[in-house]
């Protein structure tokens, strides 16, 4: 039986343990082995790459999507959607959704792997439509949790409405890797016996029980699992892919992968791994197993962003007492599982709790919205006191919200008013207006100094190709200008100017160029 095997490096790996900081420059070079790897997918978009790539990496997150599907030509490149939240923190319309989609599977998305935090199918409808319309993949989500309410009926029932909606295939999603050996395999094998459609298991590292939950999953008939290469697995990331296909080889499965790749990958994460270490940006405190994780059930992702979170506001020594606080947030608010976007709403009220010394004293608008029902049906009872509280005689929404919506897209397009902005440009203003206009901003002033560089470099290249010099030098002189931290747009300007002026070899120039610079 052959298992097929997702790597998340790019994308869950990495966002659970560096908060999702990775520049395309770590792992644009190692793309190609990755692709010839073996991979049945690999997880590279979605989720928080599209926030971090404009928010603190100043990439353009539809370009990494081009970049990357030029690279991963042989192996199915796989995103994560929130279903009607898409990639931000409440719902959108549903033309957005569907011109959302669209744009990620014509920019280079086979599979898009959908869910709703609160697992409320009327909030995938759409999106499940729009990829299968497509020509996507479309994998529904079970997300899992445990709770006083949630148990192997319930999920058995939501794995038969997922089937009945026509997905392609099911996942498991096990954010907070909570999820034991026996209730793995409990789970696959009643789920096998009533569905045809493969069924997946993602699960973390976080508690300790990834790699045994895995196999005995796989023993109950599980069709594939989630891995992240070695230097970005364990703690709060998911098993790691090298020892999942050790073990499963071991007992008699096959699952694709090369060994040898698999070394140069993963040789190739450690010393990105080490500059995060250095950097701080990857916290000692999200690579070790925390079993309390089997009673506040937080995710990997969320455990690093609230860990930045209380650092940035000096309260990193009170991470326990919102720990503790996580549980009881959860509680009265209907046991929602902890997963994007409810995942960030219960904990930063739980953080909030915590530092202001008083429950639910300053209530987020998020956590608002959550009451009023527009984030969907609550699993379970919310308490009545916070409801009322917050809510006061106001009646929550019983509906799918996305109906009392607008389209937006077209009019949000108009107002924009540049004949020049790209349909994906528009749909990152919608996710993200405020940091969107900021991060065109600087990309604009970019193309400015591009283009001027542009007009010199050809000036320039046209002087020294007249005296038959060889250009190899201009291109060696902008890579090392780059390492030593200059942008590098401004950096070849700087190069083509000196070049025209001193009108002096390449060669020459290299070393002056870089002398100036340091």
């Amino acid at each position: 039986m052959k298992i097929n095997i997702t790597e998340t490096v790019l994308r869950d790996g990495q966002q659970s343990l560096v908060a999702t900081r990775m520049h395309r420059e770590d792992f644009e070079s190692i793309l190609e082995s990755v692709d010839n790897a073996g991979y049945y997918s690999v997880e590279c978009w979605g989720g928080a790459t599209f926030d971090a790539c404009i928010r603190f990496l100043d990439e353009d997150p539809w370009e990494r999507l081009r970049l990357l599907k030029s690279k991963l030509k042989k192996t199915k490149t796989q995103m994560l959607l929130r279903g009607q939240n898409l990639l931000g923190y409440r719902h959108y319309p549903d033309d957005i959704v569907r011109k959302f989609i669209r744009l990620s599977i014509e920019n280079g998305i086979d599979i898009i792997r959908i869910f709703d935090a609160l697992n409320d199918y009327r909030n995938i409808e759409v999106s499940v439509e729009e990829t299968l319309l497509r020509g996507g993949h479309a994998q529904g989500c079970i997300v899992y949790t445990t709770s006083p309410i949630h148990n192997l009926n319930k999920y058995i029932e939501l794995g038969k409405s997922l089937e009945k909606m026509g997905v392609n295939s099911i996942c498991i999603k096990d954010m907070a890797g909570i999820m034991g050996p026996q209730e793995a395999y409990d789970l696959i094998k009643a789920l096998k016996d009533v569905v045809r459609i493969p069924v997946h298991l993602h699960t973390h590292s976080t508690t300790g029980l990834g790699p045994i939950t895995y196999l005995k999953a796989i023993e109950a008939g599980c069709d594939g699992i989630d891995t992240s290469i070695s230097a970005f697995s364990g703690g709060t990331s998911l098993p790691a892919t090298e020892t999942m296909n050790y073990a499963l080889k071991q007992l008699g499965y096959t699952t694709g992968l090369k060994v040898d790749l698999l070394k140069n990958i993963n040789d190739f994460f450690r010393p990105v791994k080490a500059k995060f270490l250095e950097s701080g940006e990857l916290d000692p405190y999200v690579m070790g197993t925390e079993t309390d994780a089997l009673v506040y059930q937080i995710p990997g992702g969320m455990l690093s962003n609230l860990i930045s979170q209380l650092k940035a506001q000096n309260g990193a020594h009170r991470l326990d007492e919102v720990l503790a606080e996580v549980p009881r947030v959860r509680k009265d608010l209907g046991y929602p599982p902890l997963v994007t976007p409810m995942s960030q709403m219960v904990g930063v009220q739980a953080a909030t709790n915590v530092l202001l010394g008083e429950r639910y004293k300053r209530v987020s608008t998020e956590v608002k919205s959550y009451l009023r029902g527009e984030y969907g049906k609550a699993p379970g009872a919310i308490d009545k006191q916070l409801s009322r509280k917050i809510l006061g005689d106001e009646k929550p929404v019983t509906g799918r919200f996305a109906d009392t919506l607008r389209p937006a897209f077209e009019i949000t397009k108009y107002k924009l008013n540049d004949p020049f902005i790209s349909d994906e440009d528009v749909l990152t203003y919608i996710l993200f207006p405020q940091i969107a206009e900021k991060f065109f901003k600087i990309r604009d002033e970019k193309k400015t100094v591009r283009a001027s560089y542009n007009v010199h470099l050809s000036k320039a290249l046209d002087n020294e190709d007249s005296k038959g010099k060889d250009n190899s030098a201009m291109e060696l002189a902008r890579r090392e200008i780059r390492l030593i931290g200059v942008d590098e747009s401004t950096a070849a300007l700087v190069i083509a100017i000196m070049c025209e002026q001193l009108k002096t070899s390449l060669e020459e120039l290299h070393f002056k160029a870089i002398k100036a610079l340091d």
